[in-house]
């Protein structure tokens, strides 16, 4: 095996230690979710035995990441990303930011002025308002979010979103799976 080939094999099982600690899961929880024991998972984990693509594809899919992420596999290609706007009728427009199905999707959305009207789904949304004042409805509730502002909510209540006035709102749209909800991870402060 090339040098290239067993340092890129090598970094599997720290990646994968480090994508089940961030996700606050422990062996034996993976274990359940993946049918892989915790035995082969430690020793993944742990370097002491190879990654074969029938132990990678449950874990990645456990991870809800594409298999390249859990192996690091080089760049290939133009690295770019091409967007492809969407323009609504309404004269907002919708730029898909990830194309990953059954994880988190990601939008950047320019909401024109609209009239409210309360859905429901099922799902999870994270709103982050870029320019202007977002207007979020939930159930009963009303807030009007601001530029650096993010809400947070289960879809499966009453909701609608758009500008707060006649001016347009520039957002960063998250949607994800039910159970998804955001983790914050702040570091230690040092006085200095």
């Amino acid at each position: 095996m090339d040098a290239e080939l067993s340092e890129l094999l090598d970094g599997i099982g720290p990646r994968l230690r480090a994508l089940r600690r961030d996700r606050g899961l422990t062996l034996e929880v993976l274990a359940q979710d993946t049918g892989i024991s915790v035995s082969t998972l430690s020793r993944l984990e742990s370097g002491l035995r190879r990654p074969t693509l029938d132990l990678l594809i449950p874990l990645a899919r456990a991870h809800r990441v594409a298999l390249d992420q859990l192996v690091a596999a080089p760049a290939t290609g133009d690295p770019r990303v091409h967007l492809r706007p969407r323009s609504r009728g309404n004269g907002s427009v919708l730029v898909p930011l990830t194309q990953y199905p059954g994880r988190v999707q990601v939008f950047k959305q320019v909401l024109a002025h609209r009239e409210p009207r309360l859905v429901t789904h099922a799902g999870y949304e994270w709103l982050y308002v870029l320019a202007g004042e977002l207007r979020l409805v939930l159930g009963e509730r009303e807030v009007v979010l601001r530029p650096g502002e993010v809400a947070e909510f289960d879809t499966g209540e009453p909701h609608w979103f758009g500008p707060a006035g006649r001016e347009a709102v520039e957002i960063l749209h998250l949607f994800g799976p039910r159970g998804d909800q955001a983790v914050v991870r702040t570091g230690p402060t040092t006085d200095g």
